[in-house]
């Protein structure tokens, strides 16, 4: 996949490297700020009991 996406991508390799930082970043936000928070609400961290 990575040998796949560095053939796709257009540019030099310096080029190249920059713009798959900023699809890794890009991708980084998508899930800090949508999956996350989404999954969050699924998983019961909260529901403490001591007993």
């Amino acid at each position: 996949m990575y040998g796949w996406l560095w053939r796709v991508l257009p540019g030099g390799a310096a080029i190249r490297v920059a713009l798959l930082l900023v699809l890794l970043t890009g991708v980084l936000a998508l899930l800090w700020y949508l999956v996350f928070p989404f999954v969050d609400r699924l998983l019961p961290f909260d529901d403490v009991t001591v007993s």
